[in-house]
């Protein structure tokens, strides 16, 4: 068993379920997270009308599952990545699950 977790934008929410989906991945979990990039252009003229700090809503989606749905959802994601070649991409990483009840 794997802990499988993918950070994307809110606005990617239905790619990702939908990539999820592809990957018979049928039970997952979604929080809502801020996502922060500091800025530190040393130009003040690049920073001009906006805060120091941009804010972005993000969210993770996490499922326990296979290592069979983990690679197949893995090897989907980066094909989405390829294909839609976003500044924020959908990022994942798997965590193995060592003990569970």
């Amino acid at each position: 068993m794997k802990l499988f977790i993918v950070a994307c934008l809110k606005e990617n929410q239905e790619d990702v379920q939908q990539l999820f989906r592809q990957a018979n991945i049928s039970i997952f979990s979604i929080t809502d997270v801020i996502g922060f990039k500091q800025n530190d252009a040393v130009n003040l003229l690049e920073n001009w009308f906006a805060s120091s700090d941009e804010k972005f809503d993000s969210m993770f989606v996490f499922s326990f599952t296979t290592s069979g749905n983990v690679d197949n959802c893995m090897q989907l994601i980066e094909a989405f990545n390829a294909k839609v070649q976003s500044q924020f991409p959908i990022r994942a990483f798997v965590i193995p699950v060592e003990k569970s009840i």
